[in-house]
C-alpha cells in the first residue's frame, strides 16, 4: 500500500494533533486522578467531526476514510486513552452498526445526534460471568406484547454512564450459543434501566465505565438493530472494526512512550553526560520506536482493506494482538528510561502502562486473537 498520506488525510491528522495538544494532553493527568473525563470533551469531539467519521454526511457524518479515523484514534490515545475510549465506543461500535445494520428509522433517530455529541452510545455486550464466551450470554429479551422486555446485567461497559443509548445483545430464541441472540438500541432512560461506575480500575480511570442491569426494560419492536437471531453478526462485525480502532490508540500510547523517552533521555544527565548518550538507553529507545513503526503499519494495513473493500477481519486480529502487546512493551521500557521517576504520577509513563495493559484483555484478549488468527490460517472452523 502506498503509504503517503493525502492531503485530506495528512491535515485531519494535524487537527486532531492540535486538539490534543490544546484539549486533552494538559488535563490528562489530573483526570486520571480525579478518575472522571471532563464531560465537555464530547461536545468538542463532535464539533471537529470526530464522533462521525466515515459516517455518511445525509446522516450527520463527517464522511471520511477508515485510515483517516485511526489517525484521529491514534493521536487521540497518543493524548489519553480514555477519550480515545468515548469515540473508539460511541462511534466505532455503535454510530457504525447503526449505518450498518440499522433501518431508515434508526438512522436518522440517531446517527445524527450521536455524531454531532449530542448523544453518546455504548455497546452492551461483556456481562459479568461472560467475557470472551460472548455467545453464551445470558441477558434475555421476552416478547411483551407489541415489544420486548429486557432482563440482565452487562459489565465492564465503556461509556456506561454518559450514554443516552445502550446497544444491547440480548437472548430472544430458545437456541443455544450464537444463534438466539438478537441486538437492541434501548435508551438509557428507559424504565428499568440502571447504572453503576466502576471505579478504583487500574488504568483508563478517566473513562465512564459502568455495570448495567436491565429490570424488565421494555423497548418496542422497532428497537431491534437488524434481524431477529442476526445479533451476534452485529456484534461481531462491529468488534472486527473495532479493533482495527483498539490498535490505533495502542499505536498513540507507543508513541507517547516513544516521544516521552526520547525528550526524558536528552535531558537526564548520569556519570556526566545525557543518558541519551549511554547505548543501552538507546537499545530500549530503538525497541520502542520499532514497535511503533510496525504496529503503525499493521493497523493502517487493515484500514486499507476496509477502505478498499477487501476482507479484513484477520488483519485487524494481528493488528489488535501485536499493537496491544507492543503497546504494553513500549510502556515498560519507558518506563526503564525514566528509572524511579517513571513511578511518579508527575511523569507519563505510568499512565501509559496503565492505559496499556486493558488493551491485551478488552475487544477479545491476546488469547482470543491468537485462537482467531490461528483458525483463519488453517481453516478450522469456531464452532
Amino acid at each position: 500500500m502506498d503509504l503517503e498520506l493525502n492531503e485530506e488525510q495528512a491535515a485531519v491528522r494535524q487537527l486532531a494533533r492540535d486538539f490534543v495538544e490544546r484539549e486533552v494532553t494538559p488535563y490528562a493527568a489530573a483526570w486520571d486522578r480525579a478518575e472522571r473525563v471532563d464531560r465537555g470533551i464530547v461536545k468538542k469531539l463532535g464539533d471537529l467531526g470526530f464522533l462521525g467519521m466515515t459516517i455518511p454526511e445525509q446522516y450527520g457524518g463527517s464522511g471520511g476514510d477508515h485510515l483517516a479515523y485511526c489517525l484521529v484514534t491514534e493521536e487521540l490515545g497518543r493524548g489519553d486513552s480514555s477519550v480515545r475510549g468515548i469515540v473508539s465506543v460511541s462511534l466505532g461500535l455503535v454510530a457504525k452498526s447503526v449505518a450498518a445494520w440499522g433501518s431508515e428509522e434508526q438512522k436518522r433517530q440517531w446517527l445524527p445526534r450521536l455524531c454531532s455529541g449530542a448523544a453518546v452510545g455504548c455497546f452492551g455486550l461483556t456481562e459479568p460471568g461472560t467475557g470472551s464466551d460472548a455467545a453464551n450470554l445470558t441477558t434475555r429479551a421476552v416478547r411483551d406484547g407489541d415489544g420486548y422486555a429486557v432482563t440482565g446485567g452487562k459489565m465492564f461497559i465503556t461509556n456506561g454512564t454518559w450514554a443516552d443509548v445502550v446497544l444491547v445483545f440480548a437472548r430472544t430464541g430458545a437456541q443455544p450459543g450464537h444463534k438466539g441472540i438478537s441486538a437492541f438500541l434501548v435508551p438509557t432512560d428507559t424504565p428499568g434501566v440502571e447504572r453503576r461506575e466502576v471505579h478504583g480500575k487500574l488504568g483508563l480511570r478517566g473513562q465512564a465505565t459502568a455495570e448495567i442491569v436491565f429490570d424488565g426494560a421494555r423497548v418496542p419492536a422497532s428497537a431491534m438493530l437488524g434481524p431477529e437471531g442476526k445479533g451476534f453478526a452485529v456484534a461481531m462485525s462491529a468488534l472486527a472494526k473495532g479493533r482495527m480502532s483498539v490498535a490505533a490508540g495502542c499505536v498513540g500510547i507507543a508513541q507517547a512512550c516513544l516521544d516521552a523517552a526520547v525528550a526524558y533521555a536528552g535531558q537526564r544527565e548520569q556519570f556526566g553526560a545525557p543518558i541519551a548518550q549511554h547505548q543501552l538507553v538507546q537499545e530500549l529507545i530503538a525497541d520502542i520506536a520499532v514497535d511503533v513503526a510496525a504496529a503503525r503499519l499493521l493497523t493502517w494495513q487493515v484500514a486499507d482493506h476496509i477502505d478498499r473493500g477487501l476482507p479484513f477481519a484477520t488483519q485487524s486480529s494481528i493488528a489488535k494482538l501485536h499493537a496491544s502487546e507492543a503497546a504494553v512493551r513500549c510502556a515498560n521500557n519507558a518506563l526503564q528510561v525514566f528509572g524511579g521517576y517513571g513511578y511518579i504520577d508527575e511523569y507519563p509513563v505510568g499512565k501509559l502502562l496503565r492505559d496499556a495493559r486493558v488493551m491485551t484483555l478488552y475487544e477479545g484478549t491476546t488469547q482470543i486473537h491468537k485462537l482467531l488468527i490461528g483458525r483463519a490460517l488453517t481453516g478450522v472452523s469456531a464452532f
